[in-house]
C-alpha cells in the first residue's frame, strides 16, 4: 500500500504466511525476482493538473486482461493420496483475482471440478484494469470440502507488468511461498486495449 502511494522504501514486517505474504512475494518476483523493482512512471511524474498519482481516484480502463484457466496437475506427484479428501480424489477450484487499486481489485472462481487429481476447467475472466502498473494477479488452488473449511491447494502472484500474452504453465506455490516441484496450471493470458 506505501508503495503504490508512492513512498520511496517501504518494510515489509511479515510475521507470518497468507495473502499479503503472497502479494509481496509476487510482486517482486518482477524484474526476475532480484528484489529489486523499479516504479512505473505514473509514481514518478505529475499529471497534467501538477498533481502525483492518488490510487483512490478512479481513471479509465488502460486495458482488459483476459486469462483462461484450462487445467492443473502435478498434485498427485507432491501430495500423498489422502491429504485433500480420505477417500476420493480432490474437488479442486480456483480463485483468481487482481490486487492493486481499489478500482481493479476483484476476485472471481472457477467451478468445482469433483473427483480428479488433473482437473479441467477451462473458465475464462476478463479483468479490466485502470492502473495495470500496479496490478498483481492472484491466484489460488482450493480443494472443496462440504463439511469443513476448504483445503489450501496452492497459490502464485504474478505482477501483471511481467505477464505475456500466450499460453504458459504457471508454478504453483505452498503456504510458505516455495514452489511446489510438479504442481502447475495451464492459463492463457490476453491484453485487449
Amino acid at each position: 500500500m506505501g508503495w503504490m502511494h508512492g513512498a520511496q522504501m517501504v518494510a515489509f514486517n511479515m510475521q507470518g504466511h497468507g495473502r499479503p505474504f503472497w502479494l509481496m512475494q509476487g510482486m517482486f518476483r518482477a524484474n526476475g525476482g532480484c528484489g529489486y523493482v523499479k516504479k512505473p512512471e505514473l509514481l514518478l511524474k505529475t499529471d497534467a493538473n501538477n498533481e502525483v498519482h492518488d490510487p483512490k481516484r478512479l481513471l479509465s480502463v488502460k486495458t482488459t486482461l483476459k486469462v483462461k484457466v484450462y487445467m492443473g496437475k502435478g498434485w498427485h506427484l507432491d501430495f500423498k493420496r489422502t491429504h485433500f479428501d480420505a477417500y476420493s480424489p480432490p474437488d479442486f477450484y480456483v480463485k483468481i483475482g487482481i490486487a492493486g487499486v481499489a478500482a481493479d481489485s476483484t476476485v472471481k472462481k472457477t467451478k468445482a471440478i469433483e473427483d480428479n487429481w488433473i482437473p479441467i476447467w477451462n473458465d475464462e475472466f476478463e479483468f479490466p484494469l485502470t492502473v495495470p502498473e500496479l496490478a498483481l494477479l492472484r491466484v489460488e488452488v482450493h480443494e472443496y470440502d462440504m463439511s469443513e473449511i476448504d483445503d489450501f491447494g496452492g497459490q502464485t502472484c504474478i505482477p501483471v507488468s511481467e505477464l505475456r500474452t500466450g499460453i504458459r504453465a504457471v508454478p504453483i506455490y505452498n503456504e510458505k511461498g516455495e514452489k511446489y516441484p510438479s504442481v502447475k496450471l495451464l492459463m492463457r493470458f490476453e491484453f485487449v486495449i
